[in-house]
């Protein structure tokens, strides 16, 4: 047996459900928004935006008995109609076998039935309504590429997170167009460090890169998490990446995520020194619009967890633009694969360097909101994600027992959900398995262990099963997805494979509107089909309509107001600064119930469920392109 696989078949890796994302936003101050948009969740939920003609098609009937809606439900009917939309023309009956006494869902306070109407496969738009026409459902599309305008808005808000570039037509709207925001004097293409803001021969360009969330900073280990999950999901799928996104690189010939990918890892290397160690942050001013920041830019310092998420991401990176034909791609891969040779000796030479932003223990209070530093059982995961891509990209057989030994100070692959970086680990561990060395009966291994797996969870009455609710649960949801869809794709036996994709697709249409809220998760898709999406966000870039195409958080069981509330705000009043009770939803409500489409700062901390987060998009990305044709 060969040292990679005899490495693969003694760590026995399982699937497990990813956890959230990293877009806490800390405590920055903005004015109180209006009132949060609030509508009736319908009494049959289900994609908003549609279904492939072939694809199961599983409806919801809810009638919800616990939660802010309690009581505002019916009685499921026996006979359910699909109509044609517009002529409403009855185009099929269903019948529902619904026990009326069946027990509430824990994770919604809803009781639910599923009704199958996968015999509709004509491409066309329908409704559903009970047969006494009191339940109607929103219109929704069947066919084939009902996915591809999805795919392309959410797509193009890694363009509108861009910084350091001018968002003006035709690739912005009206609505959206902005200057080139952060590029002023003390800026990002002058920016210093954290501990030195007075020192020009700290000076460094720093340009380019991505706003990390709703708030306008970035971070090294999750950027790179970001740029290598686009490069993944191109891998998967390159079929569902055209050069026609309406990027300012479209049309050049290049897919349009490999230029969106390149544009963050641009900024990776530049946040790489020449010893190879790699900045971990650079903490930029806020305003709205985003030019209208004209604060200083500050970096950290270089870090361990840094090099080692840079090194993964380049290495990685340098495997797919290497197999690109492009002009200039052969380089770069060149030029790739030497930085990350770089970091990766950098962070083994330098194994813990740390550095935590907004924090009293490195007096960086201000710096950053979400702490990017990884605790030590993280960072063991990050080294063996670093040395899975190195090993594959280089060949280098010394890196074999790197991956035994970082794996044995790890236990994130072989028990149940735990953090947020699972899955970065699992994505390195994946791509072990897909490799020649990687035995037969090691692919089987994987998907069995993930069916159990998620068999064991508690799926509740919308088919999403997760181990846990909590900030950022849509990453969840989608990173859930996406390990399904992995599972198919190793399993060897074809029923297994298409029950995989069919729980994969479960997750994706809970993010579409299959949920107890009715709500597509995405901002402002009412152009493309969403009867109720996303109208407001947390994000500092405050606009008339939001952006479409944004993921936000999503149902919080865990949200509260700050902690100063409900007694003092600093010198504002409790009943002026914070009210006179939490907003319910979100709080005190079932896990999947605790959403509110409201904006508020602090001390309402909307964040909590309503921001955007580039980890976010580039998970619902991975997951929408796989039923992108």
């Amino acid at each position: 047996m060969k040292p990679r696989a005899k490495f693969l078949a003694a760590s026995g890796l399982a699937f497990v459900a990813a956890a959230c994302g990293n877009s806490e936003t800390g405590t920055q101050t903005l004015p109180q928004q209006a009132t949060a948009i609030t509508s009736p969740s319908p009494p049959i939920v289900l994609d908003q935006f549609g279904y492939r003609p072939d694809d199961t098609k599983i409806v919801r009937v809810r009638q919800p008995v616990d939660g802010f809606d309690a009581g505002a439900g019916q009685a499921p009917r026996k006979t359910y109609y699909v109509r044609r939309a517009g002529s409403k023309e009855m185009v099929s009956t269903f019948a529902l076998g619904a026990n009326e006494d069946a027990p509430a869902d824990p994770l919604s306070g809803d009781r639910v039935w599923p009704l199958d109407i996968s015999r509709i496969t004509e491409p066309g738009e329908y409704f559903i309504t009970s047969d006494d026409d009191v339940q109607v459902s929103p219109i929704f599309t069947v066919g084939k590429d009902v996915y591809k305008p999805v795919l392309r808005e959410a797509f193009r808000t890694f363009y509108y997170q861009r910084a350091g570039i001018a968002k003006s037509a035709p690739e912005a709207g009206a609505d959206w167009s902005d200057a080139a925001s952060h590029l002023g004097p003390k800026q990002d293409s002058e920016a210093r460090l954290f501990s030195a803001p007075d020192d020009k021969s700290t000076e460094r360009d720093l340009q380019g890169g991505w706003f990390d969330a709703g708030d306008y900073n970035q971070y090294t280990n999750w950027t790179a998490d970001q740029c290598r999950t686009l490069l993944i999901s191109y891998t998967e799928n390159p079929d569902a990446w055209g050069d026609d996104f309406g990027i300012p690189e479209s049309g050049n010939g290049v897919s349009d995520i490999l230029d969106e990918a390149k544009w963050g890892i641009d900024w990776l290397l530049r946040m790489q020194n020449a010893d190879g160690s790699v900045l971990s942050i650079l903490d930029r001013d806020h305003a709205s619009p985003p030019s209208a920041a004209k604060g200083p830019s500050l970096y950290g310092p270089p870090t361990t967890a840094a090099a080692l998420s840079a090194a993964a991401t380049f290495a990685f990176a340098s495997t797919v633009f290497g197999d690109s034909s492009a002009p200039g791609h052969a380089a770069y891969a060149a030029d790739l694969k030497k930085a990350a040779i770089a970091a990766w000796e950098w962070a083994e030479a330098n194994p813990g360097v740390t550095f935590y932003n907004n924090d009293a223990r490195d007096s960086s209070e201000g710096i950053g909101a979400g702490q990017q530093e990884p605790e030590e059982e993280y960072l063991a995961g990050k080294r063996f994600a670093a040395a899975a891509y190195l090993q594959v990209l280089t060949g280098d057989e010394d890196l074999l027992p790197v991956l035994d030994a970082a794996f044995a100070e790890t236990q994130m692959l072989k028990t149940g959900f735990v953090d947020a970086y699972r899955y970065e680990i699992q994505d390195a561990a994946l791509l072990l398995a897909r490799q020649p060395g990687a035995p037969a009966e090691m692919r089987s291994y994987y998907s069995e262990i993930f069916g159990r797996r998620f068999d064991a969870a508690p799926s509740g009455g919308y088919d999403v099963p997760l181990d846990a609710m909590h900030w950022g649960s849509n990453v969840t949801m989608a990173r859930a997805g996406a390990l399904y869809v992995d599972g198919a794709r190793l399993s060897d036996n074809p029923e297994i494979a298409a029950r995989y994709l069919a729980e994969a697709r479960d997750y994706l249409h809970y993010l579409h509107g299959a949920n107890p809220m009715g709500k597509v998760y995405l901002t402002n898709m009412s152009a493309f089909g969403a009867e109720q999406s996303v109208m407001r966000l947390y994000h500092t870039w405050r606009t008339s309509a939001p952006i479409p195409g944004f993921l936000v958080g999503g149902p919080n069981p865990t949200y509260s107001w700050d902690g100063c509330c409900p007694e003092t705000c600093g010198s504002a009043p409790a009943n002026a600064a914070c009210g006179a009770a939490q907003p319910s939803p979100p709080h005190g409500q079932p896990p999947l119930k605790s959403y509110l489409d409201f904006n508020d700062g602090w001390p309402l901390n909307s964040w909590q469920i309503s921001e955007n987060s580039i980890s976010y998009q580039a998970a619902y990305l991975r997951l929408l392109a796989n039923f992108v044709e």
